[in-house]
């Protein structure tokens, strides 16, 4: 599978001119226009990865990619509310506590330092659980992005019981890993050559090779591909 995800942009007949135009929308992400689109090409990028085939797609049908990307945009965004919502209260929490703590500083010392233990320890819990939604999102949002782009329509990236199946299955959760090995290690390649611009054309690269891995890990672990390319 790694393979397959290394040479599947090099295999197009076109993926010079795809990589180029790919690393320019990912340069030019920051005016969201770009961006969207961008996300519209990786929905195309997991549809051929489910479907076995060997080879990216290339950018066309431009108002296309901009409604499929819209529509990845809003299922990756939804499932990440599970890690940011938390993240937003504990913040909230964290602030009253502070606040109540310093107020009772104007009071007794014991009382301060004994709310001042119950602040940390309060904290710490909440920040365990934050990581690990923040986790779960990471790891299953992936899988929703793929099962939206499988099906093609945008109700399948909140199919809760069809993408958590998928998602604890060995097939997905080695892909997920591998994708991940790939994101950090060659991802910080692209990253570093990001000041002289040709890291963004990296990045495209990696990126592509991600969500071939998410797309061909969910299609093998729900069969819903119609070949399956192996590992």
């Amino acid at each position: 599978m790694l393979s397959d995800a290394l040479w599947f942009l090099k295999r197009s007949d076109d993926w010079f001119a795809t990589t180029i135009i790919g690393g320019v929308l990912s340069l030019l992400s920051v005016l969201i226009l770009p961006g969207i689109i961008l996300q519209g090409y990786f929905v195309r990028a997991m549809q051929a990865a489910a479907n076995g085939e060997p080879a990216a797609p290339s950018f066309t049908d431009w108002g296309g990619l901009f409604v499929d990307g819209l529509k990845l945009f809003v299922v990756t965004f939804v499932w990440a509310l599970v890690a940011i919502v938390p993240a937003i209260l504990l913040s909230i929490i964290v602030g009253i506590g502070t606040f109540t703590v310093s107020e009772a500083a104007t009071g007794s010392a014991a009382a301060s330092s004994a709310g001042g233990l119950g602040l940390g320890i309060a904290s710490l819990v909440l920040g365990l659980l934050v990581f690990v939604l923040g986790l779960l999102a990471a790891y299953l949002g992936p899988a929703a992005g793929a099962n939206f782009a499988i099906e093609g329509n945008l109700g399948a990236g909140f199919d809760v019981r069809t993408i958590v199946s998928g998602a604890l299955t060995g097939e997905y959760a080695v892909a997920w890993l591998i994708a991940l090995v790939v994101a950090v290690v060659l991802g910080s390649i692209g990253g570093v050559l990001s000041p002289i611009v040709v890291g963004f054309f990296v990045l495209f690269y990696v990126q592509v090779m991600t969500y071939y891995l998410w797309a061909r890990g969910f299609a093998d672990a729900t069969g819903k591909g119609r070949q399956s390319t192996g590992w």
